[in-house]
């Protein structure tokens, strides 16, 4: 599709001017009030911080131990601290946060190694090494943030630097150009993409920000160029995996690093080739990419989240908004600006995406002023895609998922589904605790969120689902209607061997403004567990489970429930979930029934 486009190049390339430089005064001070009240609070809130230290033990952790905590802890506050600095700066234009952002932008360059300890490898699926090789970067995700983000400071504020001293834009291209132009130009990273190799959001990441990098600063044509023409072809590589369909099967959050940076980067190269890659940016295929996210939404602040995604992935705003004008979606415009408008931190404060936090501030007057179309009910949806069904009325917003365990960020899931009644969690998906290097190893299919016994899943003979793109479900029959919904599927085929089943027949009705009904029937028949997930402490009666504020489950067929209380302390699952999450077991022999009711 991009690579298609590269024969409308116009013979130069021109820069991408990602906001108005500070010196554009009439620019900053034509940004609301607010948003620059937000922006010179934020750089105040400093006060006298300094830079901390980057230890070599800490980058050694993650080696020795499995950490990623403390670097990134460490890390991350270099560069949130660095952007508060550098827009307070643009916004008061007179110099107090100058030197914070001078020091910002030398412990930056000075740190040996730009990508993170976790992704410090140049083979995928390979062992890290324990430090970083200055003479041989790695382009990971956060390599190239890092070089977008200097780049923009460099736009932004370049006549005020170069009135301190040229040294310091000097430094700023040195680096670039040793850690992101030479390397991207001249290596092979596993996320460009070759031949059939299955891509994920690190093409599309890596990508806008090595645009960023490359096409905001003045760079001599041919290398914008050869980054223009190496850019379309992973854009391509990525597209190659994304079913027509657009659904992320990385979960909501990674839309947030797939979508909506395959359209940042998109939006540059029309940019600065007057619209070359227009027709990649009308196809049907990438607006499906751009509405997946309204489609994914349940209600209020929760979207579904299987993979390791949370069910809190992030209210949506500009880029989303954006986006949607792209695409020509009304939909994603209006969902977008609806839910920018209800949010507390427009100013990004905790991104250390410095290009996000300009589009955020300079698309505010745009979409507070966007008046959506009159709202329209949810159609059920299917991303065959992933096996993925969506399915809403008044009361209920359900997903179910009938595809395989080998979607990238996958859990053991087949035949799982979420719930939420009332904008309330019913049974839910834990997602995944703080990242470590077990998420990414042979044994990620070990801890407990991702295994099928933490899901809504049934057990046969004590045997779970099987982890990779080998287990799933077969046999899916999806049956829409305007009264009655019904998927069904066969998880034999998610089992292995021991499981001791030749069939597995799983089928969720959803009677619209009624009931769903949850029935699994297994054969030949056998000892079996059915478990369920929920954010609150079930009362256990004859027959049902009592969830106090959401009603009750009704259980047919099966034995006396247990529940086992789960102590949540991982700080990742606590920004989503209560300090106690609840795993109810109901043995069953050959069938059982659920049917939960408005």
């Amino acid at each position: 599709m991009f690579v298609e486009c590269l024969a409308n190049l116009p013979p130069t390339i021109d820069r991408f001017v990602p906001a108005p430089s500070a010196g554009d005064r009439a620019a900053w001070h034509c940004l609301p009030a607010d948003v620059r009240n937000a922006l010179m609070a934020r750089g105040e809130s400093q006060g006298d911080t300094t830079f901390p230290p980057l230890p070599a033990s800490a980058y050694m952790d993650f080696r020795r131990n499995g950490d990623r905590a403390r670097f990134e802890a460490i890390y991350l506050t270099r560069r949130r601290t660095l952007n508060a600095a550098v827009m307070a700066e643009c916004v008061a234009h007179d110099g107090r946060f100058l030197d914070l952002v001078i020091d910002g932008i030398f412990a930056l360059c000075e740190e040996s190694g730009w990508q993170l300890p976790a992704h410090n490898t140049l083979v995928r699926d390979t062992p890290t090494t324990i430090l970083p090789d200055v003479d041989t970067p790695v382009l990971d995700l956060f390599a190239c943030e890092t070089g977008a983000q200097l780049a923009v400071i460099d736009h932004l504020l370049g006549a005020e630097l170069d009135a301190v001293s040229p040294l310091i834009r000097a430094r700023i291209r040195r680096e670039i150009n040793a850690r992101i132009f030479t390397p991207y130009l001249g290596r092979h990273f596993w996320w460009m993409g070759h031949g059939d190799e299955p891509m994920c959001n690190w093409t599309v990441w890596c990508t806008q920000n090595v645009l960023l990098a490359t096409m905001t600063g003045d760079y001599p044509p041919d290398l914008r160029r050869q980054v223009v023409i190496k850019a379309a072809e992973g854009l391509d590589a990525f597209l190659k995996d994304y079913a027509d369909d657009g659904c992320c099967e990385e979960g909501a959050q990674y839309y947030r690093h797939a979508g909506l940076c395959l359209f940042n980067a998109m939006d540059i190269l029309n940019s600065v080739t007057g619209g070359a890659f227009a027709a990649a940016t009308r196809s049907d295929k990438i607006r499906n990419i751009a509405e997946y996210i309204v489609n994914i939404h349940a209600r209020g602040a929760y979207y579904f989240n299987f993979a390791d995604c949370s069910p809190l992935a992030g209210q949506a705003g500009a880029r989303e908004y954006l986006f949607g004008l792209a695409v020509g979606s009304d939909r994603l415009a209006d969902f977008a600006a609806a839910d920018w408008a209800t949010s507390t931190d427009r100013d990004l404060p905790d991104e250390i995406n410095l290009y996000y936090r300009l589009q955020s501030a300079f698309a505010t007057e745009r979409i507070a002023a966007h008046r959506p179309a009159a709202p329209q009910a949810q159609k059920d949806i299917h991303y065959p895609s992933v096996g993925l069904f969506v399915l809403r009325d008044a009361t209920f917003d359900l997903a179910v998922k009938a595809g395989d365990n080998g979607d990238s960020h996958g859990h053991a899931d087949a035949g799982s589904l979420i719930l939420f009644k009332n904008g309330a969690p019913l049974l839910i998906d834990v997602g995944v605790e703080t990242y470590t290097a077990k998420t990414f190893s042979a044994a990620r299919h070990e801890i407990w969120t991702i295994r099928a016994a933490y899901h809504n899943l049934p057990l046969f003979g004590g045997a779970e689902e099987g982890y990779g793109a080998a287990y799933g479900a077969r046999d899916v029959v999806f049956a829409p209607g305007e009264r009655e919904s019904r998927v069904s599927m066969d998880l034999a085929g998610a089992f292995p061997p021991a499981a001791g089943v030749t069939t597995a027949r799983r089928t969720v009705r959803f009677v619209k403004g009624e009931h769903i009904e949850i029935e699994d029937v297994r054969s030949p028949s056998g000892p079996a567990t059915l478990h369920l997930m929920l954010a609150r402490c079930p009362e256990i009666a004859a027959g049902e489970l009592i969830l106090p504020g959401l009603g009750t489950i009704e259980v047919e067929g099966g034995g006396a429930a247990t529940v086992e209380a789960i102590a949540i302390s991982d700080p990742r699952l606590r920004l989503a979930w209560p300090e106690t999450l609840y795993r109810v077991a109901i043995p069953f022999e050959d069938r059982i029934l659920v049917r939960i009711g408005k």
